[in-house]
């Protein structure tokens, strides 16, 4: 390599060092969040769209350009979290395509690939808005552009350029957004995307990069930028509440005519809204009220998965909490909030066992969450609570445990303003099935018996240990054995994990299941979660195979086959 060209070795290192430093400011950057919505997370989602990546960069040893560009693209849209996440992936998506066929990347070609940078991202927001992370972008391509026309070849000089524009026009986003003005600050976006830029050229320069992660030190004029919005974002009003996020794995075609129409139906019940096709998945980031709306379209296309919702309008009162150290505005504020919230249709409630599994049921648009499993049964008085701060007309109670199913009927007959209906569901999985199967448009009862038909098609397994010596099943069990546990009894027993996860899969199968989903618990690692799932994708190659970080205590995997 000389100074006038980056080889796939470097430009792996540069990406690496920018998403580092990202993650480094990511503090800073959620302070300066008031665009689209004040929800101080602009930080954190650019930092786990990166970091999805960048876990996958720093896996391999000697990549070329092409290998290193699909597991950035792949792996930024894959891990993109909120309208700045997906809108960082894009950028990634279009400038890998503009490198990934030569072996060394000149001026030209990164003048080049920032312009299909700027491209992909402006096709995948639905309205486009100057004075965000698009017009940085856009700004740092126009002189990437401006300097390889006239002829530039020193790159240490031309990434400086870049980035010293980039900055400037960063400064300019007050003047376009009045709303960052309003409030004291540059876009949040823009200057997360300042940040890659940096370390990526620190990186490039040869310096040593820290890889601790350490809050920034802000200076006092960034400090007062930041107090200085307190007044302005407490009376920003936040239209759609729910940051609605998912990724559709295609079952079927999905052309341009269908992704239109899509992103029409979506804009029809929200705005902030990003849609990326893919090869065999879509992308989809949504601010809406009504989040199963958007799901329910959603599913039409394909399975779902990485979901997740996020009320905003809870977490911009955490921001102001934060920021003003005043406990008592935020401890109210909910409290207003569900006064003046409308009352809904239908809610969820679901008893769960671990906060990746807390996340998922959250994600396809449950109202509560009831914390309970094989060794923390919640009371029927705790299901009632539930209940009454479930503000809609019939609430569906998910006990996911067998043992918890009493307790929720004797809850049912005790609340008396609401309908409430108990599906009875034994299991995670379960009740994960359940609340995908329901549907806005039909009634209570026909919801009632749709969730409750489609619940007895899922098979669960659950592994865990044994805490003494017993025979069950006919099969001898030894204590610190662990053991893969079905709906009716033990399938599998056996001194390894893996293996007795293996062997109960292998128990449960049937030639018409189509799906199997793996929960792994808090004490798995996901490396040897995704050894098990590697090794039942070689045993069931027609099966769709999906991991999940559970979370749960107790038992290391939980497995639906469907």
């Amino acid at each position: 390599m000389s100074l006038n060209t980056i080889d796939a070795k470097v430009f792996a290192k540069m990406f690496l060092a920018g998403a580092k430093n990202l993650e480094s400011k990511k503090e800073w950057i959620n302070e300066l969040n008031v665009f689209p919505v004040p929800d101080g997370d602009t930080g954190t989602n650019m930092t786990l769209t990166i970091m999805s990546a960048a876990k996958e960069v720093a896996a391999m040893k000697e990549p070329d350009m092409m290998t290193l560009a699909k597991a950035i693209s792949s792996g930024s849209l894959r891990g993109a979290r909120g309208n700045s996440g997906v809108i960082l992936s894009q950028l990634f998506r279009g400038f890998t395509k503009g490198i990934r066929e030569y072996d060394e990347i000149t001026i030209p070609i990164l003048a080049a690939a920032g312009e299909k940078a700027v491209e992909t991202a402006y096709k995948a927001v639905m309205k486009p808005k100057e004075g965000t992370i698009l017009t940085v972008a856009k700004g740092a391509s126009m002189k990437a552009r401006e300097l390889a026309d006239a002829g530039e070849t020193d790159m240490e000089k031309f990434i400086r350029e870049v980035i010293e524009h980039a900055e400037y026009v960063l400064s300019q986003t007050p003047e376009m957004l009045p709303v960052l003005k309003q409030a004291g600050v540059v876009d949040s976006g823009g200057q997360g995307l300042i940040e890659v830029l940096h370390g990526s050229f620190d990186a490039f320069l040869g310096k040593e990069i820290d890889f601790s992660i350490s809050e920034p030190v802000q200076s006092s004029s960034r400090q007062s930028a930041v107090n200085a919005s307190l007044e302005a974002q407490a009376n920003m009003e936040i239209k759609f509440g729910y940051c609605t996020e998912f990724i559709i794995m295609l079952s079927k075609t999905f052309n341009i005519k269908q992704e239109m129409d899509f992103k029409a139906y979506l804009e029809s019940i929200g705005d902030s809204i990003v849609v990326v096709a893919d090869d065999d998945v879509v992308k989809v980031h949504v601010h809406t009220n009504d989040p199963g709306l958007a799901i329910q379209k959603a599913l039409k296309y394909g399975a779902l998965s990485n979901l997740k919702i996020d009320n905003m309008r809870l977490e911009h009162q955490e921001k102001l909490f934060k920021m003003s150290g005043d406990a008592q505005d935020t401890t109210e504020a909910p409290a207003a909030e569900e006064e003046t919230a409308e009352r809904k249709e239908a809610g969820f409630i679901a008893v769960s066992v671990g906060e990746g599994i807390d996340e998922i049921f959250k994600g396809l648009g449950v109202d509560h969450i009831i914390a309970g499993g094989q060794t923390m049964n919640p009371s029927t008085e705790d299901v009632i609570n539930a209940i009454n701060q479930v503000n809609a007309d019939t609430v569906y109670v998910l006990p996911n445990n067998k043992n918890i199913i009493l307790a929720a009927n004797q809850a049912k007959y005790l609340v008396e303003d609401k309908k409430v209906i108990v599906v009875p569901t034994k299991t995670i999985p379960q009740g994960i099935t359940a609340v995908i199967n329901y549907v806005p448009d039909m009634g209570a009862e026909e919801n009632e018996a749709s969730m409750t038909e489609e619940i007895c098609h899922v098979k669960t397994g659950e592994v865990t240990y044994a805490v003494r010596d017993t025979v069950i099943d006919d099969k001898e069990i030894k204590q610190g054995d662990y053991m893969g546990i079905g709906d009716a009894g033990i399938l599998s027993v056996g001194g390894d994990i893996e293996d007795v996860s293996f062997r109960m899969v292998e128990a449960m199968m049937d030639e018409d299941l189509e799906l199997i989903s793996i929960y792994y618990g808090a004490d798995i690692t996901e490396e040897a979660a995704q050894k098990l799932k590697g090794r039942i994708e070689a045993e069931y190659p027609s099966c769709d195979i999906e991991l999940q970080y559970g979370g749960q205590p107790i038992y290391y995997y939980i497995i639906s086959a469907e």
